[in-house]
């Protein structure tokens, strides 16, 4: 079974008084790059979130590379060609996706890229709107 991991899932991993801690560190525990991937968008914004993080929880950018370090030890990182990601906007645009969903999209597109039985996201409501092939395959860990 070919598991992807949204970022929603991802850095929670690493919080360890996350909510939803537990949950994902066990999925993310239990996969490897033949199975699990990740779309290299999601390096990014787990980047951007971790180090914007409020108050005491707020990382280093140094701290954060390490624990995206191990996200590539164990996750395959999926990215898009120009032309896929030009044909995920005009297909977004045409559906009405608008605003910061729109990197939903593009991890949905990635999702399909690595064969994903699961896209394992927190955030189930942002996949919705997607085509039937993307939101047939939402879980939560």
């Amino acid at each position: 079974m070919k598991l992807f991991f949204d970022t929603s899932v991802l850095l929670p991993c690493f919080l360890e008084d996350h909510e939803h801690h537990e949950a994902s560190l066990s999925a993310f525990l239990k996969t490897d790059k033949e199975q699990g991937s990740c779309g290299a968008h999601s390096l990014a914004e787990f980047y951007a979130t971790a180090t914007r993080l409020p108050g005491k929880h707020r990382l280093s950018g140094e701290q954060v590379m390490l624990f995206l370090e191990n996200v590539r030890e164990r996750l395959a990182i999926v990215t898009l060609t120009a032309d896929e990601y030009y044909d995920a906007l005009i297909e977004a645009a045409a559906t009405g996706v608008v605003g910061g969903t729109i990197y939903d999209a593009l991890l949905g597109r990635c999702a399909m890229k690595a064969e994903a039985d699961y896209i394992y996201t927190w955030n189930v409501k942002h996949f919705r709107q997607f085509s039937p092939d993307i939101v047939n395959r939402l879980r939560t860990p």
